[in-house]
């Protein structure tokens, strides 16, 4: 475990804000030449302290074509979420990730990562941290655009349940964007 991982692990900067506790979930080290942002551990993950182990992350590796193997080997792909923590409930879902996260721990990951990296920014929270320059933008529209922001950056909805009803709305989502995804993903994967 290097030094980063170590600090990480024991911050405690929101402890009073998580009714779950403490738990950081992440995965880096500085060989993977993809990124994928997220927002925040849900209870399943907090609870495992796997990330992406739930229905959404099932969806993820659908989307991404990523094997389990493939996901969970920090070599290949780092899991970097705005939120490190489980940020508990809220009506209708969970509440959104800590803020504290991005600005403490995201520059000091990205440092150590290829410069060539492909990020792939789910959902809300990350596409409006790292494309500043289209929040005035729908996440729809973020999405429908993706080229925009290649090669850096790919933006993609989040994978929840409600996105199945987004991906039925917007079938160029399947047609299109998943199609570069997985082959600017397959291109980078050892």
């Amino acid at each position: 475990m290097s030094a980063l991982h170590q600090q990480i692990r024991d911050c405690t900067i929101c402890a009073s804000h998580l009714p779950g506790g403490v738990r950081p979930i992440v995965q880096f080290s500085p060989a993977a030449q993809i990124v994928i942002i997220g927002q925040a551990p849900g209870s399943k993950v907090h609870k495992s302290g796997i990330p992406w182990d739930d229905a959404s992350g099932d969806r993820l590796r659908d989307w991404t074509g990523l094997t389990d193997a493939q996901l969970y080997d920090p070599q290949q792909v780092a899991l970097v979420p705005m939120g490190f923590c489980y940020p508990g409930k809220a009506s209708g879902g969970d509440k959104p990730p800590r803020t504290e996260c991005a600005p403490l721990w995201h520059g000091r990951i990205m440092a150590q990562l290829p410069t060539d990296r492909l990020t792939v920014l789910v959902g809300t929270y990350a596409q409006a941290h790292y494309l500043p320059a289209a929040r005035s933008l729908s996440m729809t529209e973020r999405v429908r655009a993706f080229e925009t922001f290649l090669p850096d950056y790919f933006p993609i909805p989040h994978p929840a349940w409600r996105s199945r009803i987004w991906a039925k709305k917007h079938p160029w989502f399947g047609e299109n964007v998943l199609p570069e995804l997985r082959s600017m993903i397959a291109a980078r994967i050892i």
